[in-house]
């Protein structure tokens, strides 16, 4: 999926021209607090906030100077094959400089911001001044193979070297246009560009054909894949060609479909079967069997045919094995346009305690990349302007079954959605609910068997466990375990039990749901049994509001430690018998030694300290 890019606005002189240039590109404007009157969202910090842009994958268009761009994103550079594109203009808007993904898109969008403006576009990239164009770059329904060789050949063009370019394509018209390029009329709808004196070629292949699929509950991967390539090498289908994947929606969970997919690097679409009975006078082989089934006369041709567009030809008619089924469908022109519908997808994310820096750069993408995001009001809340211009669906406290059903029921009709939580999304929150409502059909209470064809995704968070850890020092050292002290879905008497044996086995404990406004008992009772196996002084970390700017860190002795200074937002760590507190300048933090002291005192023993 493309992702929309975001306009930066980080002063009011810059203002007006972030306007224009959201305007030109369908974007938002997202503007520095304080600084900007008019924005779809704020941001406090420009480093930041285009930082995380940037992590998420969603190119950044910064009406500022390029040196605030460069410093941003620095750091994270790493692979200019996935970076997104990141572009500066001036605030003026004359000057418009694609600074990263020049062949990833920020040329075109630097292009398309300075035509939008009468600005000027400081294209720096060879093939783009000299030929107009960026040979290893080629247009969606294109696929390029020999890519290794791009810049040696882009070079050769550019000394003057010969090549003959054999096929056409209108956007290599400008190359045909070079004295050092001879064209030639190609065989197989492939434009080849090759060196007069031998070498590498570059191959491009435009991608016109779709390939339809059927096939019977849980086929092995390598069986499909098998069949699908000996239809390939009869039928003489090359599968650079194949622009994606087409089959009823029925599939969606089948993984030998995906699997396929990722072999060939292509998309997978999805169509119900009225959408594949309206092809059914287009079919090659119309089957009753097939009909009674699922509700059309063909998946494989069908889709195939649904995919490729009216005015497709059935090229390879349905091929059968014991398993499954493929037909070939193939377009007038590339295929760019794809119909049907996407596999939807739940991401359950985790963002931290809440500030962005503790957030993964995974979980950024994933939420850049949904449509819809689902959550408590809060924690969208503390996504900050990562949210801005996304549909959301708030839910309360206590609401949160209703919130699983309603993120998977979305993602079952093919939308990309993201449950958002706090901490790590498997810690005490949504992850284990999503999964209990897929394990159930839906006689049993669970979701729609939609729901559960839908690819789910779980990203890792900094968990309240871990922020409090670091903010305490090193209270994790040696073994810990958690412990809700929430009595609403666990019975109280398996939570007693659990807090004797932690007590018992003198494990570091951290307590989740410490208290509520109607259960104030427990962390007492807790203090009792753990003073029962501790010593009365053990440090004990409150941890509040991590990662926010109320963060509120206070140590206490177990036995001074009083429940009515613990809210819900607070990770109440408790010490084992060794845990103790280091008196530093900064004031005291918190460690579990793991038995290193018994190396260093006998070092020191024997004089090797």
């Amino acid at each position: 999926m493309a992702v929309t890019p975001v306009v930066l606005a980080l002063s009011r002189s810059g203002e007006t021209v972030a306007h224009r240039v959201a305007a030109c590109l369908g974007a938002q404007v997202h503007g520095r607090a304080g600084r900007v009157e008019r924005s779809d969202a704020v941001f406090d910090n420009a480093l930041d906030h285009a930082r995380d842009l940037f992590a998420a994958g969603t190119p950044v268009v910064g009406i500022c100077a390029s040196g605030i761009l460069i410093r941003a994103v620095a750091p994270l550079l790493a692979n200019k094959k996935t970076e997104p594109p990141v572009v500066s203009v001036s605030d003026d808007g004359a000057v418009v400089v694609p600074l990263l993904g020049g062949h990833r898109g920020a040329n075109r969008l630097a292009a398309r911001i300075a035509e939008g403006l009468g600005a000027t576009a400081a294209i720096t990239t060879a093939g783009d001044v000299a030929m107009g164009v960026a040979l290893d770059e080629p247009p969606a329904g294109w696929r390029l193979t020999g890519g290794e060789a791009a810049k040696s050949i882009m070079a050769g063009l550019l000394s003057g070297e010969r090549y003959v370019l054999r096929g056409r394509a209108d956007w290599l018209a400008e190359l045909e246009e070079m004295d050092n390029v001879s064209v030639e009329p190609g065989a197989d709808g492939r434009v080849t560009l090759i060196p007069e004196a031998g070498g590498e070629a570059l191959i491009w292949t435009p991608q016109t054909d779709v390939l339809g699929l059927g096939c019977a509950r849980d086929t092995a991967p390598e069986a499909m894949l098998e069949h699908v390539f000996e239809t390939f090498q009869k039928e003489g289908v090359d599968p650079l060609a194949i622009a994606c994947i087409a089959t009823l929606d029925l599939k969606a969970d089948e993984p030998a479909m995906h699997a396929l997919a990722r072999e060939l690097d292509v998309p997978i679409r999805f169509f119900d079967a009225a959408e594949l009975e309206a092809q059914a006078d287009r079919l090659a082989n119309p089957s009753e069997v097939v009909f009674a089934e699922v509700g059309c006369h063909g998946v494989a041709e069908g889709a195939a045919l649904a995919a490729a567009g009216p005015k497709a030809v059935l090229d390879v008619q349905k091929r059968k094995s014991s398993d499954c089924t493929c037909a070939l469908a193939r377009a007038e022109a590339p295929v760019t346009h794809l119909p049907g519908r996407a596999r939807g997808r739940l991401s359950v994310v985790g963002i931290g305690p809440g500030q962005a820096s503790w957030r993964t750069p995974e979980v950024s993408r994933l939420v850049a990349e949904a449509e819809e995001l689902v959550g408590y009001g809060l924690y969208i809340d503390l996504l900050g302007p990562l949210a801005s211009g996304k549909k959301r669906s708030d839910f309360p406290l206590g609401g949160e079954e209703a919130r699983c059903r309603y993120a998977l029921e979305r993602a079952g009709e093919g939308r990309n959605v993201a449950l958002v939580c706090s901490g790590d999304a498997g810690i005490y929150a949504m992850g284990a609910l999503v999964f209990e409502l897929l394990d159930r059909g839906p006689e049993a209470g669970g979701v729609s068997d939609a729901a559960r064809r839908t690819e789910v995704i779980c990203s890792p968070g900094v968990s309240a466990l871990q922020g409090a850890a670091a903010r305490a020092g090193a209270p994790l050292g040696h073994d810990f375990c958690t412990i809700s002290l929430s009595d609403l879905l666990t019975p109280r008497a398996d939570i007693l039990r659990r807090l004797q044996a932690a007590a018992e086995g003198d494990f570091v404990i951290a307590f989740y749901n410490p208290v509520s406004k109607t259960r104030r008992t427990l962390l007492a009772e807790a203090r009792a049994i753990l003073l029962r196996h501790r010593p009365a002084d053990t440090p004990v970390m409150l941890a509040s509001n991590l990662g926010r700017p109320e963060e509120n860190l206070r140590y206490r002795r177990l036995d001074a430690l009083e429940v009515d200074e613990v809210d819900m937002l607070t990770v109440v760590l408790v010490g084992s018998s060794n845990t103790r507190l280091a008196r530093l300048g900064e004031g005291p933090r918190m460690f579990t030694p793991r038995g290193y002291a018994r190396k260093i005192d006998g070092d020191l023993a024997h004089g090797r300290g």
